[in-house]
């Protein structure tokens, strides 16, 4: 990403006097993060999370969009956590399984979070925010996460998301993201669909792809 700016006053916000970068002005100082989350379930509260992806995305100097970093992380279920039969065929995690070479939520959380803190700070951002394809649903089982785990700095938005079923309806008529991304001519491979990685990586896409329409259109120029 290109951090080198001809005109430093630009991204100098007023209020605080800091320098933000185009991406951190774009987002009224917000760090998109994308984020897919598995789990055993659907209760935030007593549900494994099983798998967390990620997507930093940064900005070109055209103001464009693009995904440059991913996380992955197999999650161990925590002490007590309910599992859900159905949740797992569904996406067909064997949570105790040794391949998947699975860490503590703890040790998941601290380490993604390292990464997004660090990327905030890069940028000039305030702090970070997620982006889901039914966000909620992940903003959920991350805030929950991160209290079983009293994790004091902890950098995403507490309760504000960025939602690409909104987007995607908006922009295609589509709210499913395999369909979503078949109208924005994004490849998508159904047997590799429900696991972190791989939505994450699809919706990070979807995401930069949707925006940059709409920075196309004149929407919104850096």
């Amino acid at each position: 990403m290109n951090k080198e700016y001809n005109d430093l006053d630009a991204f100098v916000d007023p209020d605080e006097k800091t320098l933000r970068s185009p991406l951190a002005l774009r987002f009224r100082g917000f760090l998109p993060v994308v984020l897919d989350i598995e789990t055993a379930g659907f209760n935030a509260g007593t549900d494994a999370l099983l798998q967390i992806g990620a997507v930093l995305v940064g900005m070109d100097s055209q103001g464009y969009l693009q995904p440059y970093k991913s996380l992955f992380y197999e999650v161990k279920p925590f002490e007590g956590a309910n599992l859900e039969l159905a949740a797992l065929e569904f996406n067909g995690i064997d949570p105790y399984s040794e391949e998947r070479h699975a860490v503590d939520e703890d040790t998941a959380l601290h380490d993604l979070f390292k990464h997004v803190r660090r990327a905030v700070k890069s940028e000039g951002c305030t702090r970070a925010i997620l982006v889901g394809h039914n966000a909620n649903f992940d903003h959920s089982f991350l805030m929950r996460a991160s209290e079983r785990c009293d994790i004091k700095r902890n950098p995403f938005h507490p309760f504000s998301t960025l939602d690409t079923v909104s987007l995607a309806a908006l922009a295609f008529g589509q709210t499913v993201l395999a369909k979503a991304c078949a109208q924005a001519s994004i490849e998508f491979d159904s047997q590799s669909a429900h696991a972190a990685d791989y939505d994450a990586a699809r919706t990070a896409e979807l995401f930069c792809d949707i925006i940059n329409r709409w920075h196309e259109l004149g929407g919104w120029q850096p």
